[in-house]
């Protein structure tokens, strides 16, 4: 009895163990949305959390077996790329130049690749410290072996200082890349080619089986800075080390949220999107100094500086869940942020490695800086972002894609309260305004600034400037001017004051809406929805309007639509789940009093739109920004408003949910009796006290705590839907 009872103990203590050391790596899969819907891929990048060097093999998508090249460095997220590396083999003829590795199998992770070639000759692995890279290349067959290098940009060049030192250096966007590499083996051989502006090199290192190690560093300062970057962090040719060391960063960074239950499927689809809510912001700073594109100088620096940010992507999801899981980054990016005003004068949009990119609309910075001092960050200086987010406002361009001050534009804005429109057909006459694509954005443009106004007003006291409240309080009204209340609809005016006839709010498209329709953008008034509800009528009313968004017809066939609007892909009626503008409108029915809409229509759209396989990202995943939605809707909530910290409960897919916050404390939800049929929300409690209320606030989630759901199969209508249950909108 004692040896049977000793066999049992000894076994449940390596369970324990097994459990303990089980790594939530297993469950990352980055092939998952590797073949775009209508739209981009997503990249299996391999990179240590948020930082500077990041590495993918270079195909059109995951279906594609040919891998063009590995590029050194994602400059900037599907914008820019520094220089190429692929081993290839064989005779040298003209091929060589752009022969390609054609894939028999590959393994992918963020902190490790492998791929080998069809034919057997080649097989390559890679993996990667913050500013380095190293690739082990294994030769077979005895046939001439080589390193292609190239550079990927203009006025490029690639120099060879001995048989085993690699450097070079390129332009891109007004700037320089530069780097450094070392080989384990001697370059037998060179050979040079120029191709359309790019420079090749190929590098002959074995005319037999071979393993050639290839370890480098990038720099956007020096290739004495690459030099010293790689000295810092690759110090000898131990690969299974580096792999080692960067597989345990990653683990520690996917256990801060641990989850059980669902399925294994679900597992793999949560983990693997949170693994890409850290491709970006990326930290530049090299060991002390970083090169700023804001101002063209190399600055002496200790503390990070982080680019490659689309905001109007990454403010509604993305920077909300950093905001919880580490806010002393977050914080970092926002001084960033405000460096970056020091440095130009102007707040970025796009705050790229290149410098600022004026993409999309809206005062983004001034809804992420407000959001994160509403949940308690304080480590930046709020006067200088809010000197920043009120010169945005009031003396740059609103215009789409467009960067610096003011037009006559902008100018007809702050005096009338809205953007005017063209009638269909008219000939723009404003000349900064993008005439081939973009167009003026006329409704888009209100309604985002009207949110970003009212978020400008909530900082405003904070700032010390008080008398500012009641200015940005009345902008934030703006909204109002472009709903026609007889149509139910967001609706453009011309300049003089007309509804724009003729005007159908579902084909309309980007002289008014970006990159949606106004359907869409019918919910897009963040920060005033009881305002909203009273133009269309009342909750009722409202109501009954959200139900029909998901049931609308296109009117037409889908390709036709989609050559109007190529971004409203994850169609669902008239709800578009592959893109930013509608990641808070399935948990409106939270403010209209019927909370199990929410749980009945999230549980849907994960379980339609994200698929553990190549084709499980509906849109654009735009480097974490849709991923962030779905971390947050697996778990059971989101914010709608960033700007006011309230979380709205929507319906977990797990059982156990525990985030493991950064003051040493959890946040715990528990979904009792939760299944796939089980969706709906039966009672709540938090931390043991009834909550009747489809929401929690920041400060709840903060001080550590455990929220219950009792979860069943048919939905309990009473539960959250009283008048007082609504969460909390925009403050006046």
């Amino acid at each position: 009895m004692r040896h049977w009872t000793l066999f049992f103990m000894l076994a449940s203590v390596q369970c324990i163990g097994q459990q303990i050391t089980t790594s939530n790596l297993q469950y990352v899969d980055p092939t998952i949305g590797g073949v775009g819907i209508i739209l981009e891929p997503v990249r299996p990048t391999v990179q240590l959390p948020n930082c500077m060097l990041r590495v993918y093999p270079f195909k059109k998508d995951q279906l594609d077996d040919q891998v063009s090249h590995f590029p050194l460095n994602v400059a900037s997220h599907r914008l820019y790329w520094n220089f190429s590396f692929l081993p290839v083999s064989g005779g040298l003829d003209e091929s060589i130049w752009t022969k390609k590795l054609t894939v028999e199998s590959e393994t992918t992770t963020p902190y490790y690749y492998r791929v080998t070639s069809e034919d057997g000759a080649d097989e390559v692995e890679y993996t990667t410290a913050e500013r380095s890279g190293f690739f082990r290349v294994s030769f077979k067959g005895n046939e001439a072996h080589y390193l292609r290098f190239g550079t990927l940009n203009q006025n490029g060049a690639l120099t060879v200082a001995d048989k085993r030192t690699i450097s070079g250096s390129e332009d891109f966007a007004g700037m320089k890349a530069y780097f450094y590499a070392e080989l384990d083996k001697d370059i037998l051989d060179l050979k040079r080619k120029e191709e359309g502006g790019r420079q090749l090199l190929l590098a002959h290192v074995a005319d037999e089986s071979a393993t050639v190690g290839i370890r480098y560093a990038i720099s956007y300062i020096s290739a004495e800075q690459a030099k010293y970057n790689l000295q810092q962090e690759i110090k000898n040719w131990d690969f299974a080390a580096l792999k080692t060391r960067a597989y345990k960063i990653w683990d520690k960074e996917l256990s801060k949220i641990q989850v059980t239950g669902g399925s294994l499927d679900q597992k793999k689809v949560f983990y693997t999107a949170l693994y890409r809510c850290y491709e970006r912001m990326v930290n530049i700073n090299e060991y002390g100094k970083y090169y700023s594109a804001y101002d063209h100088q190399v600055h002496n620096d200790n503390e990070p500086f982080y680019v490659d940010n689309w905001l109007w992507d990454t403010y509604r999801a993305l920077e909300p869940l950093h905001i919880i899981l580490d806010p002393e980054k977050e914080t970092a990016k926002i001084h960033s942020y405000i460096t970056m005003y020091e440095q130009t004068g102007w707040m970025p949009s796009f705050a790229l490695v290149f410098g600022d990119w004026p993409a999309m609309t809206g005062n983004n910075a001034a809804i992420w800086i407000t959001d994160a001092w509403m949940k308690g960050l304080r480590g930046f200086n709020a006067k200088k972002a809010y000197e920043g987010m009120r010169k945005g406002s009031l003396e740059s361009t609103l215009l789409p894609w467009n960067n610096g001050p003011a037009t006559s534009l902008d100018s007809f804005y702050n005096e009338h309260g809205y953007m005017p429109g063209l009638a269909p057909g008219a000939r723009e006459t404003v000349k900064q305004v993008d005439t081939a694509w973009e167009k003026r954005q006329a409704v888009s443009v209100t309604l985002d600034n009207s949110y970003s106004d009212w978020c400008i007003a909530q900082l405003a006291p904070y700032a010390g400037r008080d008398q500012d409240r009641a200015l940005f309080l009345r902008r934030s009204e703006y909204y109002k001017n472009v709903f026609r209340t007889d149509k139910g609809f967001v609706w453009p005016k011309d300049k003089n004051g007309n509804w724009i006839e003729p005007f159908d709010p579902k084909l309309a498209g980007r002289e008014y809406f970006t990159e949606l329709n106004g359907y869409t953008f019918n919910w897009d008034v963040m920060h005033d929805w009881p305002g909203l509800f009273q133009l269309m009528g009342g909750k009722k009313k409202a109501e009954e309007k959200l139900d029909q968004l998901f049931r609308e017809d296109a009117g037409l066939p889908k390709f036709k639509f989609w050559q109007i609007f190529p971004d409203a892909s994850g169609l669902t009626g008239q709800f578009v789940m592959g893109n930013e503008p509608s990641f808070h409108i399935p948990y409106l029915y939270n403010y209209l009093g019927a909370p199990w809409k929410t749980q009945k229509r999230i549980r849907m759209l994960l379980n339609t739109w994200f698929p553990a396989n190549l084709f499980g990202m509906p849109g654009d995943e735009d480097g974490g920004g849709m991923s962030a939605f779905i971390v947050f809707s697996m778990m059971g909530f989101f914010q709608v408003t960033p700007g006011v910290p309230v979380y709205n409960i929507g319906s977990p897919v797990f059982s156990n949910i525990t985030i493991q916050l950064p003051n040493g404390k959890q946040f715990r939800i528990t979904a009792q009796d939760n299944s796939k049929e089980n969706k709906y929300i039966q009672e709540a409690s938090l931390n043991g006290i009834a909550l009747n209320k489809p929401w929690f606030t920041h400060e709840a989630l903060a001080k550590g705590g455990v929220l219950k759901l009792q979860m069943g199969p048919v939905a309990n209508k009473q539960w959250g839907s009283g008048d007082d249950a609504a969460p909390p909108s925009g403050i006046r």
